[in-house]
């Protein structure tokens, strides 16, 4: 054994570290055997560039990635510039449009910008996997697609059903896992990460690792995480995520509006600071009534604040939320928000729905009837009531939907 390999324990513990959260860990005895040599292990995540945002969702791969940089190794941020032009069928009951080189150029800039508000940027290798394929001409290409079948390419679920139902399969996209799995190949990868629907992708780089004569990676795959309904998985088009660039009042205002039991699975996919033995002990602490869940979830959504936003920004966000939602503080802590209305001012329905509290006026109207509209704390049941331009003050809509806003004429 290497004399730097780690000890036992030290295996054990960075085995449970890295499986923390995990879906599937394939295998995990290659990746203790890994450990036992000693070195850095080179750990790669492809991400296409298809849209320019992070959310949480997203990170749940980059906490993984930045667990293995506190243990000492290689990160490997992998830009999949060229696969972000073939379009990744995963999931897709159709053909994806392919992203034209401006739109990839665009959103890669964009990544690199947000990823290092996890990764540790010293210890990460940036890298886009047109580096090897611009380099690659037709043979080459046709090589690589003689390693595998269309029997196997059809193993996959999407495309089984896309084929069952006679919709169109492109060639194009048989490709996509073969270039993704090359790229473990380009960059001898020691470890893969992915989402669950990236498994068979995943498995294909163990598979074309071998061809080339090289050890197959450790696919470690991850779920997807739920998106702030508790139920579909996060997505922007969905409108249950939180940004990573959002503000810091934002971030902690849509945290604490998750479910209970959501809450856990947050804090096991993207909290640093509560372990797992700590979050089973504060789980029975709640369980038992002895502790507030609210309290639980205001300490994770101060943790993500601060990841993305600093300390100070953090610290801001929960005395607004706690000046707006529990009556604590001074609500000036609550970012001000300017809203453009007309010069003869706007009726509170269209006022909540301008200022994003309500996603109708109809709705805004029930809200009123319900008594659940104040405006600076006091409830508000007219719904004639006109604000016009230069009024400041909070608006909230139940217990959690709040702006302190500024009208402005448009």
């Amino acid at each position: 054994m290497d004399s730097r390999a780690p000890s036992p324990d030290e295996i054990e513990r960075q085995l449970a570290l890295i499986a923390r959260g995990a879906d599937e860990l394939l295998k995990r005895e290659e990746l203790a055997e890994r450990l036992r040599e000693g070195r850095p292990l080179r750990v790669k995540a492809g991400f296409d560039p298809t849209a320019p945002d992070l959310h949480l969702g997203h990170t749940v791969l980059l906490n993984k990635m930045r667990q293995f940089q506190d243990l000492g190794h290689t990160v490997i941020f992998l830009i999949g510039d060229f696969t972000g032009m073939i379009g990744d069928p995963t999931g897709k009951s159709a053909t994806r449009k392919p992203l034209t080189r401006e739109d990839v150029a665009a959103n890669a800039r964009t990544y690199a910008e947000q990823v290092f508000k996890v990764l540790d940027r010293e210890r990460t290798e940036l890298r886009f996997n047109s580096e090897w394929f611009s380099k690659m001409d037709a043979s080459d290409m046709v090589r690589l697609a003689a390693q595998h079948t269309v029997a196997r390419m059809l193993e996959r679920d999407d495309f089984a059903k896309r084929y069952a139902a006679q919709q169109p399969i492109a060639i194009h996209e048989f490709l996509y896992p073969l270039v993704q799995g090359y790229d473990s190949v380009a960059l001898e990868a020691d470890v893969e990460l992915g989402g669950t629907d990236q498994k068979f992708n995943l498995l294909m780089g163990r598979g074309l690792q071998e061809h080339h004569g090289q050890k197959p990676q450790v696919v470690l795959t991850m779920p997807l995480l739920e998106g702030l309904d508790g139920v579909q998985k996060m997505s922007k088009s969905l409108g249950n995520y939180i940004g990573i660039d959002e503000p810091a009042i934002d971030i902690v205002t849509k945290a604490m509006k998750i479910g209970d039991e959501l809450m856990w699975r947050w804090i096991e996919l993207l909290s640093f600071d509560i372990g797992l033995d700590e979050a089973a002990a504060l789980k029975r602490e709640v369980a038992a009534g002895a502790l507030n869940p609210r309290d639980v979830k205001l300490r994770l959504a101060r943790e993500l604040a601060a990841r993305f936003h600093g300390e100070a920004a953090a610290e801001q966000a929960v005395a607004g939320w706690n000046a707006a939602v529990r009556g604590q503080g001074d609500v000036a802590q609550v970012p001000l928000q300017d809203v453009v209305v007309p010069a003869e001012g706007l009726k509170i329905a269209a006022l909540l729905t301008a200022a994003g509290l309500t996603p109708s006026n109809s709705e805004a109207n029930r809200k009123l009837r319900e008594r659940a509209v104040r405006v600076d704390g006091a409830v508000v049941e007219d719904p004639q009531r006109v604000f016009e331009p230069g009024f400041e003050g909070m608006l909230a809509v139940g217990k959690r939907n709040f702006a302190r806003v500024r009208l402005v004429a448009g």
